[in-house]
């Protein structure tokens, strides 16, 4: 569970039921239990604060925020999964940390984990071992053999296969003791300490090379522009699309309702535009183009210049169609935006040939 809330407040979203004045002073004055803190923070955001803001308003820093909000949703599904009183108590009061790492357990999982790590008196460090073991443990499709699927086995389990993969001999043995200090089955603890006397090395598989990219030049950044539709178009088509706001390093573009979206690259034309929108047309449609074009191409207009000069092409209204066209004196017409740019597609004489990279690179 990560945490998505956003620093800037959403003022529709906050509810009329929520005393931000009062849960805001309950934080400053830390009452109550972490438990508390912890829904408080969570009812705070969703009623429009910011993190920053509550963080000023009370001291709790957006980090610590993030950990009791998802460590009290943990210890509330731990306590409907049923644990002893000992568990809820010691949870209740302290171990905040600890249960933010069972976040990526199912539920019953995390009664398991928070059982297993008070009897055995772990930290949190070891807390986010036991969920790591215990989620690796849950993938396997079939258990390993002698490994039940309780919490102390996926740990035996978890030390048991480290211990295959080393070949130091003190390090082999720490692994050891550790996987049969968690053993809680007759036969797990068989399997370790089998490796007592078996001391063949099992290496371990190195992790693919994640596939990391980088962008390197302008043109590499797309440029995503909504597309209006296909020619012909009314006017009153190329009004309804919404305007565009860019975000982040990689231009995320957020949008609601129906839409057609279009990337092209982020070359200067279009980087430069306030206001660019896409429309498909055939390019025999467009200004001093021969009839025999049937192409479709991608016309790029960029809704923010309107303003006449005697070097450009305009989109404006013909009626209630949309049409282009070159006026070599300012017009009495209304200009709806500029041409700026006319993307043809690239030929491909054989596509299957592009599937083919072995093909191509000879």
């Amino acid at each position: 569970m990560t945490d998505f809330s956003s620093d800037t407040p959403n003022p529709n979203s906050q509810p009329t039921n929520v005393d931000v004045d009062g849960l805001l002073l309950s934080l400053r004055r830390k009452e109550g239990s972490w438990v508390e803190w912890g829904q408080a923070c969570q009812t705070l955001q969703k009623a429009g604060l910011s993190s920053q803001k509550i963080f000023e308003e009370t001291g709790f820093e957006p980090i610590h925020q993030n950990q009791v909000i998802v460590a009290a949703q943990v210890y509330i599904s731990m306590v409907n999964a049923g644990v002893s009183e000992q568990v809820r108590s010691h949870f209740e009061k302290t171990g905040s940390d600890s249960l933010y790492e069972f976040r990526i357990l199912t539920q019953p999982e995390r009664a398991a984990a928070a059982t297993f790590t008070l009897t055995h008196g772990l930290n949190s460090e070891d807390a986010k071992e036991v969920a790591k073991a215990m989620k690796d443990f849950s993938r396997l499709r079939v258990p390993p053999a002698g490994f039940s699927n309780n919490a102390g086995d996926a740990m035996a389990y978890h030390y048991w296969r480290l211990a295959r993969q080393q070949s130091d001999l003190q390090e082999r043995s720490r692994l050891i003791a550790k996987g049969l200090r968690f053993a809680q089955t007759d036969s797990a603890r068989q399997q370790v300490e089998k490796l007592l006397i078996d001391f063949s090395v099992t290496p371990k598989r190195p992790a693919p090379i994640l596939p990391f990219y980088r962008l390197e030049t302008e043109e590499q950044m797309p440029r995503l522009l909504p597309v209006v539709g296909k020619m012909p178009l009314s006017v009153a088509d190329l009004k309804a699309v919404p305007f565009v706001e860019e975000t982040g390093p990689f231009r995320m573009v957020q949008f609601s309702g129906e839409g057609a979206w279009v990337a092209v690259p982020g070359w200067q034309v279009l980087l430069k535009a306030e206001d660019p929108v896409a429309v498909l047309c055939d390019r025999s449609l467009l200004p001093n183009q021969d009839s025999s074009y049937q192409e479709e191409v991608l016309v790029v207009i960029d809704r923010s210049q309107r303003e006449w000069d005697d070097s450009s092409y305009f989109a404006f209204a013909q009626g209630e169609v949309l049409q282009f066209q070159w006026f070599e004196e300012s017009p009495e017409e209304t200009l709806l935006g500029k041409l700026i740019l006319i993307l043809n597609p690239k030929r491909i004489l054989d596509e299957d040939l592009t599937k083919d990279v072995w093909q191509i690179d000879e």
